[in-house]
């Protein structure tokens, strides 16, 4: 599988644990994930308080699952926010910048992705301006890849509806200004796209004049109204032959860590098979790797439930029995359940609002 496999934490809402994080990595690892990207939007010292060094705690945690994820074969990058940067870069916030990326560096990181997504923008020539934000920090940074997630990085509506109407050419200008080892997120058609085909992708990259890296949202399930579904199913819509036109493509998980690697194994079957690949099949098989046989058989008949149906429309009988049924497996991904089912894993605007 010539296509590089990654996990992007890059989701609003409760964050994980270190442990949670390892078995992710462990779990795909075999599959050939090979890269973790750690930007969950909970964490206010890559975002909103990005001026901010992380305390030494965490710099060490940091570093020690960077670590392991080398360890694992997966490269080990970080998603800095700094948060509307764009808007003024000005000395303040240069030495800013220039203090976080010496961090960054004393955690040793293999990639470094600059995230300007999910903000305003308010300043002229927003390309130019992004561009040379990068090429400045490229003159600053050990990290060997370095990555940039743009302002708009799909071709989605809603983003000019909440963010602003996009500048005439911008992905071209982008493209055409950016140091071509620089690697460019793209989330396809839409933000959380239905499909992507190989002539999307290919219209992208000439647009970009490079192959971008997909950022793929699903099985993420954030936000107000997502989180109320486990996403469980098999990825579809995602043909192997879109390899061709990728330099990359990462996940963005849902939020339960454990039953986000069922739809995370089926993508790296997906592109194994190629055109052998049957959906329904894959989750099956996943679903057993990760559950054991009797906990699969039970998703699997509860899927249309858990996955379709959604909080909103159990009814409050259902959802006891559900409970009942998942409180006699002794396994993390039924804990997940349970906990989905008690409102745990509930994302707020208000959350997505302020992360």
């Amino acid at each position: 599988m010539s296509t590089t496999l990654g996990i992007i934490e890059g989701f609003y809402g409760p964050v994980w644990n270190w442990q949670e994080r390892q078995q992710l990595v462990r779990a795909l690892a075999p599959h050939g994930y090979g890269f973790y990207l750690y930007a969950p939007k909970a964490d206010a010292f890559l975002r909103r308080r990005w001026q901010e060094p992380h305390p030494p705690a965490m710099v060490a945690e940091l570093a020690e699952f960077g670590r392991f994820c080398r360890q694992q074969g997966l490269r080990f990058g970080i998603g800095l926010s700094p948060f509307e940067i764009f808007n003024s870069f000005d000395d303040a916030a240069r030495s800013a910048l220039a203090a976080k990326l010496e961090l960054l560096d004393r955690i040793g990181i293999d990639e470094l992705a600059i995230l300007f997504d999910d903000m305003r923008a308010d300043t002229h020539a927003l390309a130019e301006t992004q561009v040379d934000i990068m090429h400045w920090i490229r003159e600053r940074t050990q990290a060997r890849y370095l990555s940039i997630c743009p302002s708009y990085y799909s071709d989605d509506p809603v983003l000019d509806r909440v963010f602003g109407e996009r500048p005439t050419a911008y992905l071209e200008t982008l493209g055409r200004l950016l140091d071509h080892d620089i690697q460019v997120f793209w989330t396809g058609e839409e933000v959380c796209s239905r499909e992507i085909s190989p002539g999307h992708l290919k219209r992208v990259s000439d647009r970009l004049g490079r192959k971008p890296v997909l950022w793929d949202n699903y099985p993420v399930n954030d936000g107000d109204r997502m989180s109320r579904h486990l996403h469980l199913r098999a990825f579809t819509g995602r043909p192997a032959a879109n390899g061709a036109y990728l330099a990359g493509h990462g996940i963005n998980p849902a939020l339960q860590p454990v039953l986000t690697t069922i739809p995370a194994i089926t993508l790296a079957e997906s592109y194994r098979q190629g055109t052998e690949y049957q959906y329904g099949q894959a989750f099956r098989q996943a679903a057993k790797e990760v559950l054991g046989r009797e906990l699969a058989e039970q998703l699997h008949a509860d899927l249309l439930v858990l996955q379709d149906a959604g909080l909103g429309r159990i009814s409050e009988e259902k959802r006891q029995s559900l409970m009942r049924t998942y409180d006699a497996y002794d396994h993390p991904a039924a804990s997940e359940i349970l906990r989905w089912l008690v409102g745990e894993y509930q994302v707020t605007d208000e959350m997505v609002r302020t992360q």
